[in-house]
């Protein structure tokens, strides 16, 4: 018999039950981030493989991130009909077949469609395994729940550019879809035995799909973003760009105002007069939006401005992602310390200023000096992103956090495309500026390019300004032995069954 109290005992087993999924979903966040973030570095191995500009590889990248985008806002829905686990399974079956038809495929055409199809396995495996984390969590344990899902996406990031600049230096680009498989394989037992059903009970109603919120929001969103990456080449895409946006516009606008109306929307945006979640998502896209234009950046300059190998412009572009982990256990202690607020404005101008930095280095910087810049624009970048997820959730009641996961999931996935379709149009017009000036070095586009992405995390520090002076506080304050102790209340069900 063991010696430990019974509380003990149950509070250990309570952990282990919770654990065993969380870690399950943290694996598939990062079999996910590594796929959208390991193509970069072998961006130019793949131009060279079709025939293609290397800016064009971006397609890849914004395809994936548009089905993702387009797909989470059902991911809600689908979990309460069928089932968390039922399709869990399902979306990590199909993430992993896409990677292998990925790998396989002979034209920038295909490698896009194939994307499509990983982003939309994507989009309902995240999000449903986060869900099921999120309906089983206290408020106060919200941010250890956070950094359990969030280290190992971090993670991800740190192996990408080093396994992509391997395999296109010495390899093939098609292994950085390939290392998907075995992953996907192994997850695809463990989802069926850890993921909880979940499915809404018979007595509260079959979910209903707002079909029309579903179509317009994707396809308002698609639309932006196919927009958006025309706006890179407008000598030839002009009009198609212009035709594209205005559709996307006008799309999302009724989009708007459909789920406004809606007594069941697909998406619910009154979550957005809650300051906290609207910070976290409107200044935590753009933030996003920001920082996922850098990876796509860098190993293009290294690579096609400086003359570096793939593989050693990989190695040395882990520096961003190994100051994404090294700070990680000092996030809590700080926001705890001084506040969402103050952490979000000071680090907002923070990453500004690593961009900054990042487009002033030249070929001849001292690689120590280098290395230097972008750990600390990593470490910033990590800080942000933690302040942002926790902060999400902070006010909103346990009744619309399937709701909110959804939207937030949505915004954020959105960004991202967004980021790199963003990267592609300031790196062509920096180039078309230079170029009229004469003769100039092969990276100064990259430098005007890192210039114009600093001015969106300034933006971001001025809208968390914003905020309330202890905004967030429900989930920052420590967890003392008394209010462990304290019972959690019980509270009826709500719409999505929480």
């Amino acid at each position: 018999m063991s010696d430990q109290p019974a509380s003990v005992q149950t509070k250990t087993r309570a952990n282990g039950r919770h654990r065993g999924p969380a870690l399950l979903v943290a694996g598939a966040f990062f079999m996910e981030n590594l796929d959208a973030t390991i193509i970069a570095t072998a961006a130019p191995g793949i131009a060279a493989s079709f025939g293609t500009g290397a800016e064009a590889v971006g397609a890849a990248m914004t395809a994936y991130l548009t089905a993702l985008a387009a797909f989470i806002p059902v991911s809600g829905w689908a979990a309460d009909r069928w089932g968390g686990r039922r399709v869990f399974a399902w979306a990590v079956a199909v993430f992993t077949i896409a990677s292998a038809l990925c790998a396989a495929a002979d034209s920038l055409t295909e490698l896009v469609v194939t994307r499509v199809a990983q982003g939309v396995g994507g989009a309902m495996m995240v999000p449903v395994g986060r869900l099921t984390v999120l309906r089983t969590t206290p408020r106060r344990d919200l941010l250890r729940a956070i950094a359990w899902l969030t280290w190992p996406g971090l993670l991800a990031p740190v192996l990408a550019p080093v396994l992509g600049g391997l395999f296109a230096t010495y390899a093939s680009w098609r292994w950085i879809f390939l290392v998907n498989v075995p992953l996907g394989v192994a997850a695809l037992p463990a989802a069926l035995r850890l993921i909880p059903d979940g499915r809404r009970e018979a007595d509260e109603g079959r979910p209903v799909l707002d079909r029309t919120g579903f179509v317009l929001t994707s396809a308002g969103a698609g639309a932006l973003l196919v927009g958006v990456e025309l706006l890179g080449d407008l000598a030839r895409h002009r009009a198609s760009a212009a035709v594209w946006l205005g559709l996307g516009l006008l799309t999302c606008g009724l989009a708007v105002r459909h789920l406004l109306r809606s007594r069941r929307p697909l998406l619910d945006l009154t979550a957005f007069r809650v300051d906290t979640f609207r910070v976290a998502n409107a200044g935590g896209a753009v933030f996003r939006a920001a920082i996922s234009a850098v990876p796509f950046l860098l190993p293009l300059m290294f690579q096609q401005a400086w003359g570096w190998s793939a593989a050693r412009a990989g190695l040395v572009l882990t520096a961003v992602f190994v100051g994404n982990i090294a700070v990680k256990p000092f996030t809590t202690p700080l926001l705890r310390r001084y506040g969402f607020r103050t952490v979000l404005v000071v680090n907002g101008m923070a990453t500004a200023s690593t961009f900054v930095l990042c487009g002033l280095v030249v070929s001849r910087t001292p690689l120590a000096v280098l290395v230097a810049v972008l750990f600390v624009s990593g470490v910033c970048r990590s800080v942000s992103l933690s302040a942002y997820s926790s902060i999400c959730f902070a006010d909103l009641g346990p009744e619309r956090t399937a709701n909110a996961n959804t939207l937030s999931s949505s915004v954020h996935q959105l960004a991202g495309g967004v980021g790199i379709a963003l990267a592609v149009w300031t790196l062509r017009a920096a180039g078309a500026l230079t170029a009229q000036l004469g003769p100039t070095d092969p990276a100064r586009p990259y430098g005007v390019a890192f210039g114009v992405l600093a001015l969106l995390p300034l933006a971001c520090a001025w809208e968390a300004s914003r905020l309330r002076q202890g905004a967030g506080a429900a989930v920052t304050a420590p967890v003392t032995r008394r209010s462990a102790r304290a019972p959690v209340p019980r509270r009826r069900p709500g719409r999505w069954g929480l």
